[in-house]
């Protein structure tokens, strides 16, 4: 029988999607002078519609004006009166990503001694505890912070980082809350309606981060240091088998993945980073096969939870490309220049 609530969402969601930014746009916006030519081309898309209205005169304005949108997207999905409760469940574990994002800046921000930007998305800021968590003076701090908004998982993350200040040190604190937000997510997944589909594609994500990592690794000349910097609880390729990827050469990787999709990915990877010898080419080629790969797992998928997940990625990417082009057009840099950094 037809859940009327899981129709209603899908059909409001959906709907939204061919208002979103697409390559068109930013081809014709690359073409623009200046900020607001460029956000003339996209005001009849629903986030240049909410822009157009903003006061943007520095690209640092159109950037939080950006986050801001996504949280506002956030929050209007979630205040709808008879949402599905496992749409709210995805959406809320989903977008601690950007909680962890900003302890992460926060981390850095220690560091380095100089106050991080953040992203006004996630539990700490819907707490309103974002400018204190941007203020944290030492690893303390953020563990209070993070036990007021019951986010107490990643705490053990940043323990051994309070007795070693190194750069190894913060790396593997970074990795660590990345594990925990991944495991979460993959328990999340485990409650809810069609939490199959949406475990293997958090699974596929895993595989593709550690892929990331392993090639990076490889690349920079660390191979086995980066060891315990993989993610637990991939999909098709085990943490184990990404650990034993990482003394080789990375064109020896191909030939090492069992998984004919991944072999492709990690070819393209490996052929272009020996054309352009940078380690972008490892980050550039994975972003737009896991967009791809995402895209055919959970785009179909309505009447279901992940027509939320589906949603929330591609607003992100939406943002992402936005950033890119907006930030070439301020700095006059040519489209030829971020092509390849763009998702679609």
């Amino acid at each position: 029988m037809l859940n009327p609530r899981y129709a209603f969402i899908s059909a409001c969601l959906k709907g939204e999607e061919p208002k979103t930014v697409t390559s068109e746009h930013i081809d014709k916006m690359m073409a623009a002078s200046n900020l607001q030519d460029a956000l003339a081309i996209i005001r009849e898309t629903d986030i240049g519609s909410y822009l157009e209205g903003l006061p943007v005169r520095t690209f640092d304005d159109l950037d939080q004006c950006l986050w801001s949108y996504l949280a506002q997207r956030i929050q209007y999905v979630e205040a709808f009166k008879f949402l599905p409760k496992d749409v709210l469940k995805l959406s809320r574990a989903y977008v601690v990503k950007y909680d962890v994002s900003n302890v992460k800046a926060a981390l850095q921000s220690i560091a380095i001694g100089k106050k991080a930007s953040m992203i006004p998305v996630g539990i700490i800021y819907n707490s309103g505890l974002l400018d204190e968590l941007s203020k944290a003076e030492n690893i303390d701090d953020i563990i209070e912070l993070l036990t007021k908004c019951k986010l107490g998982d990643y705490v053990p993350a940043l323990e051994q980082y309070k007795g070693d200040k190194g750069a190894k040190s913060k790396l593997l604190a970074e990795a660590r809350l990345d594990g925990e937000y991944y495991k979460n997510m993959l328990n999340m997944a485990r409650r809810i309606k069609d939490g199959f589909v949406l475990a293997q594609a958090f699974g596929l994500i895993i595989d593709l981060a550690n892929l990331q990592i392993a090639m990076r690794a490889i690349i920079e000349g660390i191979g086995a240091d980066a060891t315990e910097f993989v993610i637990a609880g991939g999909y098709r390729i085990t943490d184990k088998a990404i650990k034993e990827l990482l003394p080789l050469k990375i064109t020896d990787i191909p030939a090492r993945l069992e998984d004919a999709q991944y072999q492709e990915i990690a070819n393209e990877v490996s052929a272009h980073y020996d054309k352009t010898k940078s380690i972008t080419a490892v980050d550039e080629i994975i972003d737009k096969h896991k967009f791809r790969i995402l895209k055919e797992m959970l785009s179909p998928r309505v009447l279901s939870p992940l027509v939320m997940a589906w949603y929330l990625i591609l607003k992100e990417v939406e943002i992402r490309n936005l950033r890119l082009a907006l930030k070439a057009i301020v700095d006059g840099v040519s489209v030829q220049e971020i092509k390849n950094y763009l998702v679609f």
